[in-house]
């Protein structure tokens, strides 16, 4: 049996609750089969009775073996302020013949998760993990001038400018944000030994391929990706990072997307473009949850029409049945970064967008055609938008600023533009409705999908 890794996620801590005076053999038969399972997603804790849970620190509590007893144990369980999962079979799931006793609990006010795969199952545990190393976790986000820069009048309306967003994030999960100067970061960038930057270039340059840059478009990216590696080498705990490349990008004379990358596939660092800290905590949570790849891109759908067009640059959205349930999905001129291991096609080109240096540089990149998820935190970081879309294919047009982008369907197109929280989306492959529906309450986070 394979457990899925769990990348930079701590171990869950899990508190084991039995019902009679003491553990019985039936509850020691289903730990082991459950330990087999967690493998290292699990950090277990020495097993209590459900009447000795309050106090006891923990991430969740679980119950291997339930009975006749849980009837007569309402008011323990009621007491249990922490998530309760109830893994009663040998497979790593609920057992059927529990559904009666958590619908008595559930609606008595007491709610319980409970598996219906090992997948869900693993899931969970690192949800839980999830949520325990946030608390000890930090966010770094470059930036000096916020909304001003070469696009204010679009810049300045995003939430995860405002302290709020910060203070939220805080609230929420417990991660740290820390603001750092972007000029700061790049004259360090500048300060690196040329040998340095070389040896670097070599070592990547047969893994990564580069077409059509220059030599200096290729020794600024390493630059900047060097200057980001000591950075994270001298800040403990960094999980995300996110640069206002766009909006101040006479900053330098490059951009992240191979930082991004090459950060992504070393440390499993998540990224933000625009620095975008709604969107790097919703890909954190979903990657690191689910072990499902996501990343973020801009949404054009066809129902916004000319507004739309006009953004990128292109004479026509492309024709299929029912345009209204579309939508054109492209960042930077392609579909958006994505790292190199997640891709079925991948290139590092010139850079598209106007507002950049000409030394700069863009992913091109694919997601496997099929289904996907578009999810996104709620500006109140209570709760996800989730909504499952299919990628039909790519498109291409040329002299514009989408030179590769995907195009998805959703359900009900009028519905998710009315509803969707951002133009800013994430885009995680495979439909994880269900998956994402399981993890959320042991998040802290409701699930609304549209």
């Amino acid at each position: 049996m394979t457990i899925p890794g769990s990348g930079t996620v701590a171990p869950a801590r899990l508190l084991p609750v039995y019902l009679e005076d003491s553990p019985q053999p039936s509850f020691t038969r289903q730990m082991d089969a459950m330990k087999k399972h967690a493998g290292a997603l699990v950090e277990w804790l020495t097993a209590v009775h459900v009447s000795a849970v309050p106090g006891v620190p923990a991430d969740a509590v679980i119950v291997p073996d339930m009975s006749g007893l849980a009837y007569r144990s309402l008011e323990e369980f009621r007491l249990i302020e922490k998530p309760i999962l109830v893994v009663t079979s040998e497979f790593g799931t609920v057992s059927m013949w529990d559904w009666e006793i958590r619908d008595y609990l559930r609606r008595r006010g007491v709610d319980t998760v409970a598996p219906t795969s090992l997948q869900e199952f693993h899931d969970l545990c690192r949800a839980l993990g999830v949520k325990r190393t946030l608390r000890e976790s930090t966010m770094l986000a470059y930036l000096d001038d916020l909304g001003a820069g070469q696009q204010p009048d679009i810049f300045k309306r995003f939430y995860w400018w405002e302290e709020e967003c910060v203070d939220d994030l805080q609230s929420a999960f417990g991660v740290t944000v820390d603001r750092r100067s972007y000029r700061d970061l790049w004259a360090r960038a500048l300060a690196i030994p040329d040998a340095r930057v070389a040896d670097e270039l070599v070592r990547i340059s047969g893994p990564v391929p580069m077409v059509g840059l220059q030599s200096r478009a290729r020794l600024d990216a390493v630059r900047l990706k060097l200057a980001l590696s000591d950075d994270l080498d001298e800040t403990p705990g960094v999980i995300a990072a996110g640069i206002n490349c766009l909006n101040e990008s006479t900053t330098s004379t490059t951009t992240p997307c191979l930082a991004w990358n090459l950060l992504f596939e070393e440390r499993e660092l998540i990224w933000g473009c625009e620095a975008d800290l709604t969107s790097m905590i919703t890909q954190y949570l979903t990657w690191n949850t689910l072990r499902a790849p996501a990343m973020m891109t801009n949404l054009y759908p066809f129902l916004m029409g000319q507004a739309a067009l006009a953004h990128e640059r292109i004479p026509y959205f492309p024709a299929v049945e029912k345009p209204q349930d579309h939508i054109l999905t492209a960042h930077c001129g392609f579909f958006g970064v994505v790292p190199q291991s997640w891709s079925t096609e991948w290139a590092l080109r010139e850079p598209v967008l106007a507002i950049v240096d000409a030394n700069a540089n863009a992913i091109d990149a694919r997601f496997p055609l099929g289904d996907l998820t578009i999810v996104k935190i709620a500006s109140t970081m209570d709760s996800l938008t989730v909504t499952p879309a299919l990628l039909e294919n790519y498109e291409q047009y040329a002299d514009s600023d989408c030179l590769n982008g995907a195009i998805l369907r959703v359900e009900d197109g009028y519905r998710y533009v009315e509803n969707l929280p951002s133009h800013h989306a994430v885009l995680a492959v495979g439909d994880l409705t269900r998956r994402l529906g399981v993890v959320g309450g042991v998040l802290g986070l409701e699930v609304s999908t549209i």
